[in-house]
């Protein structure tokens, strides 16, 4: 059940996918290897938090300056990338709605559908905002997510139309968008290889501004009450 995503085993987490064999690649770096990339990716993001907060009360040449810090972290910011329907998108894709930025690939054996699941649970639980909610996941293995590939997993993983957003891109749109967003990934070698990468969930705004990170850990309930207060619903 959708429900209980935030409790899914890596088991159940495989399910959407199975048909392909790349699934029988090895779960990343196992159950320790998931947390440190969860960790690495939310530390990085505290430390571009701090480091911003930092070099606008920093004095410029000696010269004491008052400079006001918008408080808001470097995260984000201008992408190209290809929707699964084929069309070139840019960060406009973010416009006019309040949308979690998630970095996966599609033969992600378990804490990618694992964490899409428990957004999807999440969202159904925002009431009548639910329409202003939306999830962008793009992925980090551009040389098998094809757009095809893209809208086949999208489709699979049950959200309502429009509510999944797959993009994709070349390995150097990949490189610049996760650059963006402090995001990390590192693919594997051979046959069925597996893609380390940070696993934070970014909530932007609907005008494409970082407002904080989500947790994927979280079950979709918690999910659910943090994107709501920072919809003010």
């Amino acid at each position: 059940m959708l429900e209980q995503a935030g409790e899914r085993s890596p088991s159940e987490a495989r399910q959407g996918g199975s048909d392909r064999p790349e699934k029988e690649a090895p779960s990343l770096l196992g159950r320790s290897g998931r947390r440190f990339w969860r960790a690495t990716g939310l530390a990085a993001l505290g430390l571009v938090a701090a480091l911003v907060a930092v070099a606008a009360l920093r004095p410029s040449n000696g010269v004491s300056t008052s400079v006001a810090s918008s408080g808001e972290a470097a995260i984000g910011g201008p992408f190209h990338l290809i929707d699964d329907t084929g069309r070139p998108v840019d960060q406009h894709v973010l416009d006019g709605r309040w949308s979690a930025v998630f970095f996966g690939y599609t033969n992600c054996p378990d804490t990618c559908p694992a964490t899409l699941q428990a957004l999807n649970a999440a969202a159904q639980q925002l009431g009548g905002a639910r329409g202003r909610f939306q999830v962008v996941f793009i992925s980090v293995d551009p040389a098998r997510d094809t757009p095809a590939q893209m809208r086949l997993y999208d489709t699979s993983q049950g959200y309502p139309a429009g509510g999944l957003r797959g993009l994709t891109g070349t390995p150097s749109q990949v490189a610049s968008v996760a650059g963006e967003y402090h995001a990390f990934y590192k693919a594997g070698t051979g046959p069925g290889y597996a893609v380390q990468h940070s696993a934070a969930i970014y909530l932007m705004d609907p005008q494409g501004r970082f407002v904080k990170p989500l947790d994927e850990t979280q079950p979709p309930s918690a999910l659910a009450t943090q994107i709501k207060e920072a919809m003010g619903v």
